[in-house]
Order: structure tokens, then sequence, then C-alpha cells
């Protein structure tokens, strides 16, 4: 097993931890030893569970950015039976930052969808970080329309900062390919479950997020854009990046109160890094329970719904225009 890496506000977690590690190493059976190690477990439980209930936005995004972090590719072998990967734009090729296929899920057959982000530099570099190109989105509606003709779910897992910024990712349409594949999970006539499962960035995010119920892990982020972009556009200087966290509300506490997500998902104690088994049996839980609600859903109801579920986002004010503005 990986040593555990600890983030910078975790320090006292670590400090405490590394206390009880010394206390196990010794092997002491004494009562007043064994007592001492249930005191320790219990103020780490207590100082976690501090920590973790009072996280900054900026703490959360370091959560969700975690190193040892479960990505799709973990959820693939936690939570579902079976996956068999679906390949290629017909176009351009097949980017390996947004991968697709059929895969089981206890009784339900369904088509998946997921950034991958990797876990060395050589698969973070073969999946550019979780960025996809336009090719991943247009394969991605390939292959959801595909779930359409044959009646399947479709469920996608979000863990991105953004669509891929290159040149070549613009020269081959990155904008018409993401506003595309919004456009089609629009019309999906077939059930569609988006989940972040840690970074939802920009229109990357949202490429894949158009869906009848969408869902967020707890310690994730889903927003129109990095803190850092933020910060950079706003202020000029990355050094704003925690202001800029504060300012989007992007965090599990705020997006369900906007109507952007309709549910979050709890995580183990300390985040899901601590613990992808539980976390992935918490994620299976959810998917089921929701497949199991839209699974009678007609699916004109189902279109219509979702189409009246992101049009009711966000909050305007209606005023009449006087003769002089509608003139001017």
């Amino acid at each position: 097993m990986a040593a555990r890496i600890y983030l910078g506000f975790e320090e006292p977690i670590e400090r405490l931890e590394k206390q009880l590690q010394d206390l196990e190493a010794k092997k002491d059976d004494s009562v007043e030893t064994q007592e001492e190690i249930r005191s320790l477990k219990r103020e780490i439980a207590d100082k976690t569970k501090s920590i973790y209930e009072n996280l900054s936005a900026w703490q959360t995004v370091e959560v969700a950015r975690h190193q040892q972090r479960p990505q799709s590719a973990d959820y693939l072998n936690l939570v579902f039976d079976e996956f068999v990967e679906l390949h290629g734009d017909r176009k351009f090729g097949d980017d390996r930052a947004l991968r697709t296929g059929f895969a089981k899920l206890d009784a339900f057959k369904v088509m998946f969808l997921g950034h991958f982000k990797g876990r060395n530099l050589k698969e973070r570099s073969e999946c550019y970080f979780g960025c996809a190109h336009p090719e991943g989105y247009r394969k991605a509606i390939s292959k959801m329309q595909l779930a359409e003709k044959y009646q399947i779910p479709v469920i996608a897992f979000i863990d991105t900062p953004g669509a891929y910024p290159g040149v070549g990712a613009e020269e081959r349409g990155q904008a018409m390919a993401v506003a595309d594949a919004m456009f089609a999970m629009s019309r999906l006539r077939t059930p569609v479950v988006c989940v972040v499962i840690g970074e939802g960035g920009s229109g990357g995010a949202l490429g894949i997020g158009v869906g009848d119920r969408v869902a967020m892990l707890q310690h994730s982020y889903y927003s129109v854009i990095s803190p850092e972009g933020c910060a950079g556009i706003l202020w000029k200087s990355h050094q704003f990046k925690e202001q800029a966290a504060d300012a989007l509300r992007f965090t599990s506490k705020y997006l369900p109160k906007f109507g952007v997500v309709d549910d979050v998902i709890e995580e183990p104690l300390g985040g899901a890094h601590r613990d992808h088994r539980q976390m992935a049996a918490r994620l299976k839980m959810y998917l089921l329970k929701t497949l199991k609600e839209l699974n009678g859903v007609e699916a004109d109801n189902l279109v219509q719904q979702r189409y009246d579920k992101f049009r009711r986002m966000g909050e305007f004010l209606e005023r009449e225009v006087t003769q002089t503005e509608a003139t001017a």
C-alpha cells in the first residue's frame, strides 16, 4: 500500500497518526497502551471530522485534486461488474482523456463515459491530465447515441480541470464539439446520470454533464472556470486563487441551493482518497437507486424534464424597458 500523502491543512491529523503508528509499532499489549491507542484513534477521528467539516473552497479544490483520490479507472473496477471500451470518433482519432464503453452495473447494462487523468507521468501525459480534445467529445456523442438506440442508460463521471486548450484542439473545433455534446445529451431519449467525482471544470465538464440527475461527491467542485483561471482573468495573478475559489461558490455547500446539482454523495471521513472501497460502495448505491427511479419514466417525459431542469437554473430580474432605452 502506498504511503499516505497529506495535504497542508492535514498537518494536525498527520501528527496524531504518526503518534498512533509509533504506539502500535511497540506491540505492547498492556491495558494502558491499548487504552492510549483507543484514545488516539478517537482523537484522530474527531480532528479529521472537525477539519473536513470546515474546509475552505480552496482546500476543497486540493482534496478534489488529491493524488490518491479515486479516479474513473478505479471506479470502473470497484463499482461496475464488466467494462468493454469503445474507441474512436470515426473522424480523427481516439482521445484517451475521455473514455467510453459498455458496462454492467448489477442488473443494469449501461453506457459509461468518464474522464481519465492517470496516476503516473506516463499515464497523465497520455490522458493530457484529464483534458479532453474535440475527438473525445465527438466519441462521447456517438456512444451516447448508440446507448439511445439500444435503450440503455448513460452514466458519466466528470473529473477534469477543463477541455484541452491547445492550438490543435481549437483548430479541430473544440468549442463546437463541447456544444454539440451538450445539445446531444439534452435530447437523449434514455436516462442520463452524471456524477462529478473530482474536478468539474468549465465546458470540459459540462460537455458530459447534461443529465436527468447531476450529483457530486462531497469534496469535489463544479465550476465555470478553475480558481487559477478566474484569478488570472480578474486579478492577473494566480496568487489570488483562494479568493477566486471563495467567490465562485462551486462546492457542495452551495451548488444544491443554486439548483446546479441534484444530490451530494457523502465521502468517507477524511475524503474519498482515504477509503476507495467505501466511496465506491456509496457511489454504487446512489447509481442503482437513481437508475431505478428513472427506469420507468417515458422517453418524452425524460427529455422534457431534463430541458425544464436546466432552464430553471439561475436567477434573473425582469423590468419594463423605457422608450428611451428601447431607442438608444
